[in-house]
């Protein structure tokens, strides 16, 4: 709703400014019924997926389960009004869907950090970045969130001027306008309230290791420290072992994907940097008090599908 909200305002505001309708919106679903937002609230549509005005720009808004979302009329629309020369553009998870659709192909595009592992492991070949938004041709993507309006202002000042958006920033409380070079998360020591240099190298090197986890002793030696440095290092500033955080950030991601793709458990655990099935279900229920399959709603597959997947048990 955040992100919906923070694109369609700014056009409100862009007409109010410039004193002439500069922007028309429509309001479209899959079946033509209003649409229940995750908050509870309801957004009345004006028709289903039907013909719109020519080469009107088609943005995608999605929050969670984006996958279910991407449905084969969904998909076939998207298309359809892309070959009629749309341009394309999606907030929040609706890359996702975009990107099912075939329409990110050859361009750069962003999604919210929290779906970033799950985007990346289903499409290999796009070219996804971290940065709060994406213009790549016609074709523009943000990370959701408050970051829509950033992007819909950098639009409208291309379509119009500066001068309006410096009045619609004003006027909404949002200056200074974000650049879409900039990143849409907070750095790491702002993150975990910690500036040490050696311990924001090592948090850095475990976040992009998470498929393949580096061992605490390699750690250690490529931060010129001592395995027992290293610990110690943990324990005064995060009260946890290396060990302990490394699992944390894997089992984050783990639930990331089994709540926002449809890859098999099977595939999420190797994905998440676990080699055995049945060590990834214990950790997994350890930290959350419930087993990924409960977290997917499905049913737990059996020892020997487990091996015919080439995974043997513990």
């Amino acid at each position: 709703m955040i992100a919906f909200a923070s694109a369609i305002e700014p056009l409100r505001l862009a007409n109010r400014g410039t004193g002439v309708e500069t922007y028309q919106w429509f309001l479209v679903s899959e079946t033509g019924e209003a649409v229940q937002s995750s908050c509870g609230a309801r957004v009345d549509v004006s028709s289903g997926l039907g013909d719109i005005p020519r080469a009107a720009r088609v943005v995608v808004v999605s929050g969670l389960n984006a996958h279910k979302a991407a449905t084969k009329p969904v998909l076939t629309w998207l298309r359809k009004q892309s070959r009629l020369g749309s341009p394309m553009g999606a907030l929040c998870t609706g890359a996702l869907i975009l990107a099912k659709a075939g329409l990110l192909d050859d361009r750069r595009c962003t999604i919210h950090w929290e779906n970033k592992a799950a985007f990346s492991e289903e499409f290999l070949d796009i070219e996804l970045t971290n940065r709060l938004f994406e213009i790549d041709g016609n074709r523009f993507t943000c990370a959701g969130g408050i970051a829509a309006t950033d992007m819909m202002l950098t639009l409208i000042a291309r379509d119009v001027d500066s001068a309006v958006v410096s009045l619609i920033t004003d006027q909404i409380i949002h200056t200074p306008l974000r650049g879409e070079r900039e990143e849409q998360r907070l750095s790491v020591p702002a993150r975990i309230g910690v500036r040490h240099p050696k311990l924001v190298t090592i948090i850095q090197m475990m976040e992009q290791n998470l498929e393949e986890p580096i061992s605490p002793s390699i750690l250690a030696k490529q931060s010129e420290m001592s395995t027992r440095q290293l610990e110690r290092l943990f324990r005064r500033y995060l009260d946890r072992s290396p060990k302990r955080y490394y699992m944390e950030l894997r089992l984050q991601k783990a639930r990331n994907l089994l709540l926002q793709t449809e890859m098999s458990v099977i595939n999420v655990a190797l994905a998440s940097g676990f080699t055995s099935p049945s060590h990834f279900s214990k950790c997994y229920r350890s930290y959350f008090n419930r087993t990924p399959y409960r977290e997917r709603g499905a049913p737990p597959v059996s020892t020997h599908e487990l091996e015919d997947n080439g995974i043997g048990m513990e």
